[in-house]
């Protein structure tokens, strides 16, 4: 479907920052709309454990070590 374009180091930090929003969210019981938009931990999830990014490939970006 999408092509692999997030690399090795940055899936690991997307990863790492997503489960960090998530779990903050989860373990914080705040309210209103500041403490929601840190739902918007799932996006860099995601995109680290799939390996792709949507906004990447519309840029051309990569962060995938060149094949030689």
């Amino acid at each position: 479907m999408f092509k692999t374009n997030v690399g090795g180091i940055d899936r690991v930090l997307r990863i790492v920052l997503g489960l960090a929003l998530l779990v903050w969210f989860f373990m914080d019981q705040g309210t209103g709309a500041a403490h929601y938009l840190k739902l918007i931990g799932i996006v860099p999830l995601f995109t680290g454990l799939f390996g792709t990014c949507p906004l990447y490939s519309v840029l051309g970006f990569s962060t995938c070590p060149m094949k030689s």
